[in-house]
């Protein structure tokens, strides 16, 4: 089973910065997760929320203000900067796209544009794309993308109108309806779960044959796991 960061190594990092994906390296991460928004002048940067509230002491929505604006008050991470570091680190790298936004599905077209113009060192360093969206509007784009897609769900119902080769359930829905996997399997889906952090959890991911987990602290993960 992968484990994948959870916006970078975000139990010890600041979500979604920098430092959190080097860290995930160092904790020995499979690869990275990360949410994708668009700036008011559309540059893509790795940032869950719509606005810094959260994470800052400044509010500031993200689609109304500029990189520039952003880089000196809060410094995301630009999504450019973290596909070169998963390209030369062999990281896989998951992306979310959020939803609902001002611009629509233009982050999905100007992400898979940069995809494609990176497409032979993404060849090269054979690191595996996944795009992942709780929006089936979104995940029907990148289904188009030529990469790997995933409908992200929070109930079995919704799974049914899935139409990516992956299905990511959350760790509550797989607690709950642990039959839910092996009926994704059989139906041809790789299983991602999100988010998956204590060592019981775990384990039930692990035995009832998921392909991926997101988790917080990639390094716990895999000390819990055994892996090496």
């Amino acid at each position: 089973m992968l484990i994948y960061a959870h916006r970078g190594a975000s139990s010890d990092f600041a979500e979604g910065s920098k430092a959190a994906y080097e860290g995930a390296i160092a904790q020995g991460a499979d690869g990275f997760e990360c949410d994708v928004r668009l700036t008011k002048d559309r540059q893509i940067i790795c940032y869950h929320d719509r606005n810094t509230a959260r994470l800052s002491k400044i509010d500031l929505e993200i689609a109304k203000t500029t990189y520039s604006e952003l880089k000196e008050k809060v410094n995301p991470y630009r999504f450019d900067q973290l596909l070169d570091l998963a390209i030369e680190n062999k990281k896989d790298l998951v992306i979310e796209f959020k939803h609902p936004v001002p611009t629509g599905g233009l982050v999905e077209k100007l992400t898979h544009k940069l995809l494609a113009e990176k497409a032979n060192e993404i060849k090269k360093s054979e690191i595996s794309i996944s795009l992942i969206s709780f929006s089936y509007l979104a995940t029907l784009r990148n289904l188009k993308s030529g990469y790997q897609s995933a409908y992200l769900v929070q109930s079995k119902i919704l799974s049914k109108i899935n139409p990516a080769p992956i299905i990511g359930p959350s760790i509550k829905l797989i607690r709950e309806n642990p039959e839910f996997v092996a009926s994704s399997i059989k139906k041809g889906k790789k299983v991602f779960v999100w988010t998956v952090n204590n060592e019981e959890d775990l384990r039930l991911c692990e035995k009832l044959g998921v392909s991926a987990v997101m988790s917080d602290n990639p390094a716990r993960a895999r000390k819990l796991l055994g892996y090496s």
